[in-house]
């Protein structure tokens, strides 16, 4: 995804790829990738025209006026005159975390996450545990709680993909524990020290 300095400097004559989806009828792919050409852009909002034809969307063309939000941007590519902006090296999520199957699978928001000592690193392992551990809704955790696949050991970044707004707290050191607070729409810090001991599970 581009970053968030290359979408400040856009300007007019430059491109952007977003993804498109036909409303009407039937087509053979759900959605495409296509390049929109910039007009104008106002209010996080890019207007333009399409650069390419689709490959199998009747209702669409090139050339075909569009305005998609700066945040559907999946891509840039900058015009001669407007160089690309130098940005920083983007940090990547490779480490481990244990995550319940709704929350990777986007049907609930991390509403419980605590950090403990790592304990599920391998021999031969490419990437280590990171000591998350991150909970859905109790009133679906426990609905699946039998289920084969209920937990996941997945990398960190796998989850950021379905809920982001915890990665402030990515960084916490192991022995705390947040919970999501719908009224104040963050999170409440409760220290663990439990979690420094030796885990029995």
């Amino acid at each position: 995804m581009p970053h968030e300095l290359e979408l400040a400097a856009l300007k007019p004559g430059d491109g952007v790829k977003a993804i498109f989806r036909q409303t009407e009828g039937e087509t053979k792919y759900g959605a495409e990738r296509m390049w929109v050409l910039i007009e104008r852009i106002e209010n996080d909002l890019i207007y333009g025209t399409l650069d390419n034809d689709p490959l199998d969307m009747p209702l669409i063309e090139a050339g075909m006026p569009v305005a998609i939000p700066l945040s559907h941007v999946i891509s840039t590519a900058f015009s001669k005159d407007n160089p690309r902006p130098q940005t920083p090296e983007r940090r990547e999520y490779w480490d481990r975390c244990m995550v319940d199957l709704c929350v990777s699978e986007g049907r609930s928001h991390v509403d419980y996450l605590y950090r403990e000592n790592p304990d599920m690193t391998k021999e031969g392992d490419k990437f280590p545990d990171s000591g998350w551990r991150l909970r859905g809704l109790p009133e679906i955790t426990d609905a699946e709680a039998e289920l084969e696949n209920a937990i996941q050991y997945i990398a960190l970044g796998a989850v950021l993909n379905k809920d982001d707004r915890w990665i402030h707290l990515i960084d916490e050191a192991p022995g705390v524990a947040f919970q999501w607070d719908p009224e104040a729409q963050d999170y409440i810090r409760f220290d663990r020290p439990d979690l420094l001991e030796a885990n029995d599970d």
